[in-house]
């Protein structure tokens, strides 16, 4: 059986202009594909590109040239409005600082990107409430990020990348700010995930936590040399 492509990067490049004529190729030709149901990591050291590509896969930037293709749909030359749109509804984020609103409570913050499909409050919090239990939340859901432990805050956004059902969750050094055995409990969360069907990619710096991954792709100096 076919496995359905989640994403495919095709000779992806990204070239920022620094002035002065100074040029930095940050993605070099990169080609991936993404499955349905992948558990993937993108390892790399400092300067390798990672972030670059991160924001590439994730539709927050657009490249230099090549073709990006996300649940089938060209969107490497879309509008930034078109790019948003299939963002918010194709991928999730999980990022190593987090990025919740503090002003809210855990359940308004995965409630968050609903809102952008639905004006049932109701059933934003219905969905968000599930979401916070599946993650171990849900004697949380009126705490703000600030009455919250780092794993818990991270926990937090993981059920808020799942909030409207995305083909991919990127997930940014997500156990970075993390003690170790947080970091662990964070990683059994994804794998959980992946269990039930998700696709996951994770970037890292971090050779240990590529290994919990089933496919493992390196960057170096802005090209996948593995």
């Amino acid at each position: 059986m076919t496995k359905k492509e989640v994403l495919r990067l095709d000779k992806i490049t990204k070239v920022y202009h620094m002035g002065e004529g100074i040029e930095v190729n940050a993605l070099r030709g990169v080609d991936l594909k993404v499955y349905h149901n992948d558990l993937i990591s993108v390892i790399g050291p400092s300067g390798s590109g990672k972030s670059t590509l991160l924001h590439i896969m994730g539709l927050l930037d657009s490249p230099t040239s090549g073709k990006r293709y996300i649940d089938g749909i060209e969107t490497s030359q879309m509008s930034e409005n078109d790019q948003a749109k299939v963002r918010g509804e194709k991928i999730g984020f999980v990022f190593q600082t987090f990025n919740l609103v503090p002003s809210l409570t855990a359940l308004e913050n995965v409630g968050l990107p609903m809102m952008l499909r639905t004006s049932d409050g109701h059933r934003r919090n219905e969905k968000a409430a599930e979401l916070l239990e599946m993650v171990g939340l849900g004697d949380r859901m009126d705490h703000r990020p600030s009455q919250l432990s780092g794993g818990q805050r991270q926990r937090v956004a993981i059920a808020r990348s799942l909030a409207n059902d995305p083909e991919m969750v990127l997930a940014d050094e997500p156990t970075g700010n993390l003690d170790s055995k947080t970091g662990h409990e964070i990683l059994d969360i994804l794998r959980e995930l992946h269990k039930k069907g998700r696709t996951i990619v994770i970037i890292t710096h971090d050779e240990y936590i590529a290994k919990f991954t089933k496919r493992m792709v390196r960057l170096k100096d802005g090209k996948i040399t593995e």
